[in-house]
């Protein structure tokens, strides 16, 4: 008679063996389903798959017979699944283009709606960090607000507007990182400008106090370290800065830093300032 550890031990073993032989007995349907003839079993054995979400296999087995079910009903079922897998499997440009596609095919199917959604949102995916060049991120925009253009009253609109807006702001941090890196590197003219520019492409950012904050230091820094001649015209310019700051944001944390900067302006006692 065993013990309870030997029969538990014997079950942990049975139960290996059995999931061991069910993955080889899996592995070998799929090889022969690979090389199967009939397109009927591929499309079942592979719509199996899929919806047990075994998505690359089941990619594997639309590739090769998409073609046999060209103008067949079975078609777009079999269209939006593949596009499908690979979103699934994280390829979004691949099927970006496949949800597309099927748009553009069946422009009337219940589907259409989610293909296109689908679409816009491996543009998202594809969208890089802040830091690196922001084409891919532009073209997610306008992908995703041609989504809602298109369907208005999708039950989707409101992820792809919260898409719009996370690739809005990534937008915005490169524009505002590139005009703080100009007041880093001490080129404060092109500091100013950028960050103008920044505040007029986008008034309602949630940088806008720091941007503002910044430029005015950007200000205050060119007018510390010019000439004579420049000093007095690039002062009221730094003071200007400094109120738009004051009138936006009456209560910033930037604010007696800021004051004080102000005051060094207006006493011309100003802090000597290292250019790097």
């Amino acid at each position: 008679m065993c013990t309870f550890a030997t029969c538990l031990k014997f079950m942990k073993r049975a139960i290996y063996i059995l999931l061991i032989a069910t993955l080889f007995t899996s592995c070998s349907d799929f090889q022969k389903m690979l090389k199967s003839e009939s397109t009927s079993e591929k499309f079942k054995f592979a719509t199996d798959l899929y919806e047990e979400g075994k998505y690359a296999k089941a990619f594997r087995l639309f590739e090769q017979i998409l073609p046999a079910y060209r103008g067949k009903p079975q078609a777009e079922k079999l269209t939006f699944m593949h596009a499908n897998c690979s979103y699934q499997l994280k390829d979004y440009y691949i099927s970006s283009y496949h949800f597309d596609k099927f748009v553009d095919i069946y422009p009337s199917s219940e589907k259409a709606e989610e293909a296109a959604f689908l679409a816009a949102k491996g543009y998202y995916h594809n969208s890089p960090v802040y830091t690196k060049e922001q084409k891919e991120t532009v073209e997610a925009i306008e992908k995703l607000q041609l989504f809602i253009n298109l369907y208005p009253k999708s039950s989707y609109v409101a992820d792809a507007n919260k898409l719009i807006n996370e690739l809005d702001f990534k937008l915005e941090k490169k524009a505002y990182e590139i005009a703080k890196q100009y007041n880093l590197i001490s080129d404060y003219k092109a500091s100013i400008k950028s960050f103008n520019n920044f505040l007029l492409e986008f008034p309602g950012t949630s940088l806008r106090e720091k941007a503002m904050f910044y430029r005015f230091d950007s200000a205050y820094k060119l007018a510390s370290l010019s000439i004579n001649r420049l000093k007095d015209t690039r002062t009221k310019d730094a003071i200007g800065y400094f109120n738009s700051l004051n009138k936006a944001f009456p209560g910033s944390k930037f604010l007696d830093e800021a004051s004080r900067m102000k005051e060094e302006l207006l006493n011309g006692n100003i802090t000597e300032i290292t250019k790097s």
